[in-house]
């Protein structure tokens, strides 16, 4: 993502329950995870885990071809089947639980813990939470569609997130965002700047990747790009209801 984002002036009415529930749940589930250290019950040695994991991601993760309508994936290698029965839509929900790693958790949740307060302030919490996981959805099926016959797993709030973020441009883009650039230098950027940066460089590395597949480095661009999108459409909908409810535009911007 384009920076790290530490912290945003917008005065936060109210407590953002939704989005400190979103957390817990990301961090929860990771940590309950076979890929977690913290997770002793999983049987010890490196087969024994790598199964666990790969039966993890195959039972819960979004995997292109199966969300497509495909036949369910079964894995290979050293590895048994896992042995399950699984619903493809059910995985569209549970994928945007799962994080790859510790470093891909904590980069998700940074700019959740950052912009999610701020949009859950503006639309309300039943909105905000409808957002969350509309975006998630449109961004694990419009990638599901742009990778029509993959079977790799797809996992991660990366989908849901960037829809906040095309939310959080629509509602509060006046706001300034204390953001770490190159690494440790903090300097304060119109929230405008920063989540218009982050879409600008995902539909690029997206477009890149897309004419040039050799190239893939394993990041869905396209869950990225399209998640947005939906996230600013969602917003801008919202809106527009709300308007057409009495409230005055002067309270919406």
């Amino acid at each position: 993502m384009a920076g790290i984002p530490l912290s945003d002036d917008y005065p936060v009415r109210r407590v953002p329950t939704v989005t400190y529930a979103l957390v817990a749940v990301n961090v929860a589930a990771y940590l309950l995870s076979p890929l977690s250290l913290l997770a002793v019950w999983y049987d010890a040695g490196d087969l024994p885990r790598q199964c666990a994991v790969e039966h993890y991601f195959l039972r819960w993760a979004a995997v292109p071809v199966e969300l497509l309508g495909g036949p369910q994936v079964e894995g290979s290698g050293p590895c048994p089947a896992p042995g399950h029965t699984k619903v493809a839509w059910i995985s569209a929900l549970t994928s945007m639980f799962m994080h790859g790693g510790a470093l891909h958790l904590i980069g998700n949740m940074v700019y959740l813990f950052v912009f999610g307060p701020v949009v859950e302030d503006r639309l309300g919490r039943l909105r905000y939470l409808g957002l969350y996981v509309g975006s998630g959805l449109v961004a694990t099926y419009a990638f599901a569609l742009t990778q029509a016959s993959a079977e790799v797993p797809l996992v991660g709030a990366s989908g849901a997130i960037s829809g906040v973020l095309g939310a959080y441009l629509l509602v509060q883009h006046r706001s300034r965002v204390v953001t770490l650039v190159l690494v440790f230098v903090p300097v304060r950027l119109p929230g405008w700047a920063l989540v218009g940066t982050y879409f600008i460089l995902q539909y690029f590395l997206y477009v890149s990747m897309s004419a040039y597949p050799g190239s893939d480095a394993g990041v869905a661009y396209a869950a990225h790009v399209y998640g947005f999108i939906a996230g600013a459409l969602g917003a801008l909908l919202m809106h527009r209801i709300r308007w057409r409810s009495g409230i005055r535009r002067s309270d919406v911007y």
